[in-house]
């Protein structure tokens, strides 16, 4: 269960939102819009009921049946029932109803499961979330380099000293941090009464995106975001004169008169008995009830409160607010993250279905054909080196998400270490290493690695959905975080066992880490059924070509 407590605003003078949320949820037309946005922001796919909190003497006006509306004078009643059950896997949620966080649910249940706290205090941090830079210093403050973050990451921080974004209570504890069955609105009293009861607390801050719900680029991108996927109104003959337009998504109140020539631009929200001026333009605005907007006035990226506002003030600082929309982008509806870093396809097309399909049967077939041989090859690797069968390292797939890269072990044990003290011997450009005459690989690894036999246990990778038959090369972050606006590209597609790398390297020197970006990128850019096949028919004559030299 979820409680979402919108808290009163302390000194509304100093700060800017001026009792924004106070506005929206007492306005018709914002409230629906407010509140059930604020309800779709906890729905993390385990929590099937949500209250939302509202102060006392607030007037609201929501018609939206879906959300239950409490409103709390000091404290907020907690109903016995909720703390008699003792699962611990169940979370009693609390959330700070003046922010609204989008956070990837399977990050979040990946810490909840694995942290060990009867209460956790979460706040939501956009420098977390994936496809971000974090700049490394060192202890004397210099620059150290830059780490690429490819998805969203949490990390532990000190207790909050105000109430966080989110609190997640266990349900079996929940009793001891109310007091007489009632939730205190004061965080230091909460914070009292769980350590009074020897409660575990920890802290997490943990990527996504947050809006702060008090100012007013916060309430725009919030409300912007809910109406972005709901229907337009269509005004009445009587509402709006012929020769005025709506482009996007508009919502309209009631009884409102639009003037001519007027252009309203979405998304914008109009309340109720408003009266717009002729050739006025509203764009991407919030217009509250009663507001007469002047003819001629330009009302962008703005939150029109009442009638009372100062348009004189307006046009003054009009243009100080055009950069509000855009970041960060919100999906009520869908809780992910608009994402224009990496390349995607539309759903039923060959590389975002089809391709998967593929690589499962492909993989299939090789490992039944392969299945008499490798338990063979592994006697043989076992027999002739010291060490495991398998070689495991950590590698990149799709959107820079690690997985455990299989191969047959091919080098002695220890050949990272070795590595270090050769790298003056590589003979390739860029961050990945190669040399002739390798002295790190076995007797048998030769072999392996000249047949390409050493890559069949990658074929497990595809059936995970971890890698393809055919894509970029898998590499590991440290290589991938020195040129992030490559791998951006790269990182679209799952790695592939072979590619048009693979096939069409010269390995002319000092070419091959260029010849890498231009085959990794051209592949992602011209990917398609065609090119896979002659990948795969390449690769097979290659191979084919190489086992024969063995003999």
């Amino acid at each position: 269960m979820s409680l979402i407590i919108i808290h009163k605003n302390k000194n509304p003078a100093n700060n800017g939102g001026n009792g924004l949320l106070r506005f929206a949820v007492s306005s018709e037309t914002l409230a629906d819009i407010v509140l059930d946005g604020l309800s779709k922001t906890v729905n993390w796919g385990r929590n099937n009921n949500t209250i939302i909190g509202v102060p006392k003497g607030w007037r609201i006006e929501t018609r939206a049946a879906t959300t239950k509306i409490i409103q709390y004078k000091e404290n907020i009643q907690i109903h016995p029932k909720l703390f008699r059950k003792t699962k611990r896997n169940l979370w009693f949620i609390v959330s700070n109803g003046c922010f609204a966080t989008q956070v990837g649910s399977e990050l979040l249940h990946k810490v909840l499961d694995g942290i060990q706290a009867d209460v956790v205090a979460i706040n939501v941090e956009p420098e977390l979330l994936g496809k971000s830079e974090k700049v490394r210093f060192t202890a004397q403050s210099k620059v150290a380099g830059f780490r690429r973050l490819y998805t969203d990451s949490a990390e532990p921080v000190p207790i909050p000293a105000d109430w966080p974004h989110h609190i997640f209570i266990k349900t079996n504890v929940l009793e001891q941090v109310l007091v007489n069955q009632t939730l205190p609105l004061s965080f230091s009293t909460l914070l009292k009464r769980c350590r009074a009861n020897m409660l575990s607390l920890k802290a997490i801050n943990i990527g996504g995106n947050v809006l702060d719900l008090e100012t007013e680029e916060g309430l725009l991108n919030f409300c912007q975001a809910k109406i972005r996927n709901m229907k337009s109104e269509s005004p009445n003959s009587n509402m709006m004169s012929p020769c005025s337009r709506l482009i996007g998504k508009v919502m309209l109140g009631k009884n409102i008169h639009i003037g001519p020539k007027t252009i309203m631009v979405g998304q914008t929200i109009i309340g109720n008995n408003v009266r717009i001026g002729s050739s006025a333009i509203i764009e991407s605005s919030i217009i509250g009830p009663g507001v007469c907007v002047p003819q001629n006035q330009v009302v962008q990226n703005r939150i029109i409160k009442g009638p009372q506002c100062n348009w004189k003030r307006l046009n003054r600082y009009k243009s100080n607010n055009s950069k509000h929309i855009g970041s960060p982008k919100f999906d009520l509806n869908h809780q992910k993250y608009n994402n224009d870093t990496f390349r995607s396809w539309p759903k039923f097309t060959y590389p975002a279905c089809f391709k998967k399909i593929a690589d499962i049967i492909a993989a299939m077939t090789v490992l039944i054909l392969f299945a008499p041989v490798l338990p063979i090859i592994a006697l043989v690797i076992k027999l002739t080196s010291r060490g495991p069968v398998f070689f495991k390292d950590k590698r990149q797939g799709l959107h820079g998400k690690e997985f455990n890269c299989l191969k047959f072990r091919s080098m002695i044990v220890g050949a990272d270490e070795i590595q270090d003290k050769l790298r003056r011997l590589n003979e390739v450009d860029g961050d990945h290493y190669k040399m002739e005459d390798d002295p790190r690989i076995s007797r048998v690894g030769g072999f392996l690695r000249d047949t390409h036999i050493d890559e069949v246990p990658q074929f497990f990778n595809v059936l995970l959905g971890q890698m393809s038959v055919v894509g970029p090369r898998p590499s590991p972050e440290s290589e991938n975080t020195q040129c992030p606006s490559w791998c951006d590209a790269r990182l679209s597609v799952r790695p592939g066992i072979t590619g048009l790398w693979q096939i069409c390297r010269t390995r002319e020197p000092m070419k091959d880490f260029q010849e890498w970006i231009y085959y990794d990128t051209q592949y992602v850019r011209d990917l398609s059924l065609k090119m896979d096949l002659w990948i795969c028919w390449q690769t097979i004559k290659k191979m084919v070509g190489n086992f024969v030299k063995q003999f």
